[in-house]
């Protein structure tokens, strides 16, 4: 057969094939098919006519196959040839790199097959490898991309366990179909007096008395779906611990949960004593607000008054924030009130203004209490509105008589500059005295609250002879 200027023989064992169907046999019977002279040179070339990525390759033909090889596939070709040239056979096959002079190249693996009377004419049969190849990048990007997936799932996981057991709230998360225990944190399995591993896949009805699975589920899923519901009041059934569940509905790779949230009752209100009862009352229906905070401003508990002043729809908006938050000077105010109420024990009448969730601001007056003899010290607020009071007071800023009439036998001796600079003055000195009396001189605190330096506020302090008083300065 001849096929572009190469001739092809049979055996004489079977009938000969036409020159042009052995041509397109062998071109269909792989993708590239070269016949290589002993030398390496290309006498012929047949490309797949099903095979569209090579495109056409005559211009291989008469050239050296080195020339169309790629630096690293020539020792192999070599050595193939001289496997040949010594009266070797077929052997394995060679992956065989091309790169032709347009910059371009693919990888291709190659069978050996020696043809001609005389064996020294050398058939090879190529698989084009660019698929394979293709195909083996998408799977190490797939597998690439499954590792980055757990890796972040397991920081996810980490964070979760991490916060889980340092959190000093308890929290059940509560299948919405089955009512049965997903998870729990520690405090919450302490809570309920029982392990971890014993409360995952039971019921959480069980964990209360007189409770049926299908009408507490219906309870948690009515009280997470409305916002102005109140918590559940529950006891617990193990421990007799009387708590207020919040639950709360979300989902998670598709399947609804409920977080519930459990709170002890005796935390959240304060109790105790022969008084417990009425204190407990005046807790609960004092007009005034009553905020529990810790020895860092967080609030633990307020009562219905502080609500309203603060327009938060529950206890569990407040619960955990900061008091600061609601002070119109933010943690300015905070630290006068919390520095002043754990070194003195107490401040009375410290005004401000408190702004509610909805940016309205009121007067008030507010009076700390440290109780520092307490299992866990904490801080009481008595927090009074005072914008009605504020109404009825004159505008501006009181003046002494003796201040007035200072300022007054000015006029007729002095220019009006002369008499506006010392109202200044006047006025100046009684907002340092204002400052310094409200945080029991401690100055650093008032300097936070004129917005001065401590450098200024001394110098003021000079200026108008009030160095003098006692009292610290941290």
């Amino acid at each position: 057969m001849t096929s572009r200027g190469t001739k092809y023989w049979n055996s004489g064992a079977i009938p000969l094939i036409a020159p042009e169907m052995l041509g397109e046999i062998i071109a269909t019977a792989c993708d590239v098919a070269i016949v290589l002279s002993p030398e390496g040179r290309v006498l012929s070339v047949l490309v797949n006519k099903d095979h569209h990525a090579h495109g056409q390759l005559d211009h291989w033909e008469g050239r050296d196959i080195r020339d169309v090889l790629t630096q690293d596939s020539r020792p192999k070709l070599d050595a193939r040839l001289e496997f040949f040239a010594r009266g070797g056979e077929t052997g394995k096959p060679v992956e065989l790199n091309h790169a032709d002079g347009e910059g371009w190249s693919f990888p291709v693996r190659y069978s050996f097959h020696t043809i001609g009377p005389d064996g020294s004419t050398l058939l090879m049969l190529g698989r084009d490898l660019r698929p394979i190849a293709e195909m083996q990048m998408q799977l190490i990007e797939a597998q690439m991309a499954l590792e980055r997936d757990y890796e972040t799932q397991r920081e996810y996981d980490t964070r979760y366990r991490v916060l889980s057991e340092s959190t000093r709230d308890a929290f059940v998360f509560v299948g919405t179909k089955s009512g049965r225990v997903v998870d729990a944190n520690p405090v919450a399995c302490e809570l309920l007096g029982a392990e971890r591993a014993e409360l995952i896949g039971n019921a959480f009805a069980q964990e209360f008395d007189g409770r049926r699975r299908a009408e507490f589920l219906e309870a948690l899923s009515q009280v997470a779906l409305s916002p102005e519901a109140h918590p559940l009041p529950l006891e617990t059934r193990r421990t007799r611990v009387r708590i207020r569940l919040r639950p709360i509905a979300f989902r998670a790779a598709g399947e609804p949960l409920i977080l519930c949230r459990l709170d002890r009752t005796e935390d959240r209100e304060p109790n105790g004593g022969e008084m417990g009862e009425t204190l407990l009352a005046f807790y609960r229906q004092g007009v005034d607000a009553l905020v529990f905070t810790d020895t860092q401003g967080v609030i633990l508990a307020a009562n219905d008054s502080f609500l309203g002043l603060a327009d938060a729809p529950h206890v569990g908006s407040v619960k955990g924030r900061s008091l600061g938050d609601y002070l119109v000077r933010g943690s300015v105010d905070l630290r006068v009130l919390v520095e002043n109420a754990t070194r003195s024990g107490q401040m009375r009448f410290f005004a401000t203004k408190l702004s509610g969730e909805y940016g309205a601001q009121v007067s008030v007056e507010i009076s700390a209490t440290y109780l520092k003899d307490q299992a866990s010290p904490c801080i009481v607020y008595v927090i009074r509105d005072a914008s009605r009071m504020e109404g009825a007071r004159k505008p501006g800023v009181a003046v002494s008589d003796d201040a007035m009439r200072s300022v007054m036998e000015l006029v007729g001796s002095a220019s009006l500059k002369d008499i506006v600079t010392e109202t200044t003055d006047v006025v100046e000195k009684m907002c340092i005295e204002t400052a310094v009396e409200l945080t029991r001189n401690n100055r650093v605190a008032a300097a936070e609250m004129l917005g001065l330096s401590r450098q200024s506020l001394y110098v003021k302090l000079r200026k108008y002879g009030l160095l003098s008083r006692d009292g610290g300065d941290s």
